[in-house]
């Protein structure tokens, strides 16, 4: 581990791309962490797969919707970006992780690095290829995947300083967290909705009956 290494805030996304292994261990001890990059790349992560649905090659996505809805790709991005961050910070606590809520997000967002790479990439050979070369937007969505799995892995253990057993232990604990999250936002989101509209007709019919 390089600990002397000194590199501006902007850099260590890229670092820890090239080492993901070794390079989330200098990050943690150079405390390397900037929120403004972690958001960054949150960001880029949205608008990347806002780019891959509606620029990919009509040859690889027939499907495009004539009518744009920016709700479903938020959800699938930003608001699962963070309940993965709040999951993760909320049970990590409680298992002695030493990971803090702006450590486990840079972290985090860091490891979408390969993953955006990918779509990009994946996005303008759709473009230009033909249906029988599927394989290679096959291999470079895959390659993708399996890199930033393994940097999240790698990142979730530095950050924590767990062992890789219970490092994987606590992401699959941190993925039924987050079903636990949603279930319970899409109720009280439900909940809310019903009592705007229990309101809502009262008002309405105490408007009609007072005109």
């Amino acid at each position: 581990m390089v600990y002397d290494l000194q590199l501006p805030a902007w850099k260590w996304p890229f670092y820890v791309t090239r080492h993901p292994f070794e390079g989330f261990e200098d990050l943690r001890w150079k405390q390397g962490y900037n929120m403004k990059a972690a958001l960054v790349m949150v960001l880029a992560f949205f608008v990347v797969t806002v780019i891959q649905a509606r620029a990919s090659g009509f040859l690889f996505n027939p499907a495009t919707p004539k009518v744009f809805n920016i709700v479903p790709y938020f959800s699938m991005t930003i608001l699962l970006f963070f309940v993965w961050v709040i999951g993760n910070w909320s049970l990590c606590t409680l298992f002695n992780g030493e990971g803090t809520m702006k450590s486990i997000c840079c972290v985090s967002a860091y490891a979408l690095m390969p993953y955006i790479f990918s779509m990009v990439i994946a996005t303008a050979l759709s473009n230009v290829l033909l249906p029988r070369e599927a394989g290679f937007l096959t291999f470079v969505s895959a390659l993708g995947v399996v890199w930033s799995t393994l940097m999240m892995i790698s990142g979730m253990k530095a950050v924590h300083q767990y062992s890789v057993p219970k490092t994987l232990l606590a992401i699959l604990f941190t993925l039924v967290a987050m079903v636990i999250i949603l279930f319970i936002v899409v109720l009280l989101v439900s909940l809310f909705q019903q009592v705007y509209i229990f309101f809502y007709t009262i008002y309405t019919e105490l408007l009609f009956r007072f005109n």
